[in-house]
């Protein structure tokens, strides 16, 4: 049990981010007298420009799907070039 704590929290529901669903924000003390409507809008900005955490970013850019379907594109080209260049020797 926790006692004595006396701190501002934003709470932020709706988060606009696939990751999370909601997000706490404590507050500094000296920002405690500020408007509420500033801070919550401050903390909803704040949760959406958050990226996915470490362990679940891409490893590749953005050329990684083309990337995925080009190689496997061209493998097959080849083989059948190759058959096809076979058959016909």
């Amino acid at each position: 049990m926790i006692r004595g704590i006396n701190k501002q929290i934003v709470e932020v529901k709706d988060t606009d981010n696939r990751y999370y669903e909601s997000a706490y924000l404590v507050v500094k003390p000296e920002f405690a007298s500020v408007e509420r409507a500033i801070l919550e809008r401050e903390a909803r900005r704040l949760v959406r420009s958050m990226d996915a955490p470490s362990s679940i970013k891409p490893r590749f850019g953005k050329l990684s799907p083309w990337l995925r379907l080009l190689f496997p594109a061209l493998l097959g080209a080849g083989i059948a070039t190759l058959v096809v260049c076979a058959i016909l020797l």
